[in-house]
């Protein structure tokens, strides 16, 4: 919080990321640093959480592990599914660490099979099986490792049209759902969405385009 003008203002910085000075060196996530309202109050509830564990606020915008991210993410991802089955444009795109919750995975194979449009870029450990007849054929998967590590997490859902954007500090294992208080913080901001759509769009683009100039060639 800060005093400008004889009124207080409050800012918030989310990351994906944890703030250690010798990670950060070597690692590349997103940081999100803002003074809305919708987002600053509901970090201070969380850290009001951290000093009264018995005290769960209802938050409306951040989305808050172990109590809702794994039901809210549920929900995204059948939300998908219904819109392809009335016909409407439906895609997922998600880029995180680790994809190995059961649930989340099956969520997505029948997302995929309703006719959902599913890209992921996963960089660590992944259980879903991409690309299989009658499993998971509308389902696309690539594994990034640059120069510095990838770590961050970001989660686009078509939404109708009205694409809804997730930064967030966990992966879609149980440990990060169910056992560990975890952010996922919305984007509202259009510019940062728009920003953040690119980089997955040149980090998928470009993995296509090495995979294509490295493959073999038949002669």
């Amino acid at each position: 919080s800060r005093n400008e003008n004889g009124k207080m203002h409050y800012y918030a910085n989310v990351t994906t990321g944890n703030y250690n000075e010798l990670t950060s060196l070597v690692y590349a996530d997103d940081s999100l640093l803002t003074s809305d309202p919708r987002i600053t109050r509901e970090v201070e509830a969380i850290f009001e959480f951290f000093e009264k564990n018995y005290k769960v606020h209802n938050f409306k915008h951040l989305i808050l592990s172990p109590h809702s991210t794994r039901k809210k993410f549920i929900k995204l991802v059948e939300n998908e599914a219904e819109n392809a089955r009335s016909g409407k444009k439906a895609e997922i795109f998600l880029k995180m660490n680790s994809l190995v919750d059961e649930e989340m995975i099956t969520a997505l194979y029948e997302a995929g099979n309703a006719g959902v449009k599913i890209r992921i870029i996963v960089r660590g450990m992944c259980a879903l099986l991409a690309g299989v007849p009658g499993l998971s054929e509308n389902i696309e998967i690539i594994s990034i490792v640059d120069k510095y590590l990838e770590h961050s997490r970001i989660f686009i859902f078509k939404n109708g049209g009205d694409e809804l954007y997730f930064i967030s500090s966990a992966d879609w294992m149980a440990r990060n759902l169910d056992s560990r208080i975890e952010v996922t913080c919305p984007v509202y901001d259009k510019k940062i969405q728009r920003e953040l759509k690119d980089i997955l769009e040149i980090q998928w683009s470009d993995n296509v385009k090495a995979r294509i100039i490295t493959a073999p060639q038949n002669n």
